[in-house]
């Protein structure tokens, strides 16, 4: 017999205040401010945090993070951290097949 259902996880957004204010609009409960100075240590607790399953978060972490920290960030699945572009426009966006790789396992097939 399967397990019972658990609860799932709730989303959690990490950004500058443009970007906070956003996911705030579009109905996200749990949205956290930060700045770079507090942005790694607010990222290392959301990340140890068992009630999350997803972490959104700028992509202005990234760069602050050790390679161990990017690398755990990159590997993970619970929770599955996603970086999205900065208000400012600086992005280093992950594609869809690189996304579906990491999560999946699988390449996304492109028709000819």
């Amino acid at each position: 017999m399967p397990e019972s259902p658990t609860e799932p996880g709730r989303t959690l957004v990490l950004g500058e205040r443009e970007l906070a204010i956003g996911f705030r609009l579009i109905g996200f409960q749990h949205v956290i401010e930060v700045s770079p100075e507090t942005a790694v240590a607010v990222f290392q607790r959301a990340m140890g945090d068992e009630r999350y399953s997803l972490v959104i978060a700028s992509q202005s972490i990234r760069p602050r993070l050790t390679e161990a920290q990017r690398t755990h960030a990159d590997s993970t699945l619970h929770p599955l951290v996603v970086f999205v572009p900065t208000p400012s426009g600086e992005s280093e966006v992950e594609s869809i097949n690189d996304l579906a790789k990491r999560v999946l396992g699988v390449t996304l097939a492109v028709p000819n």
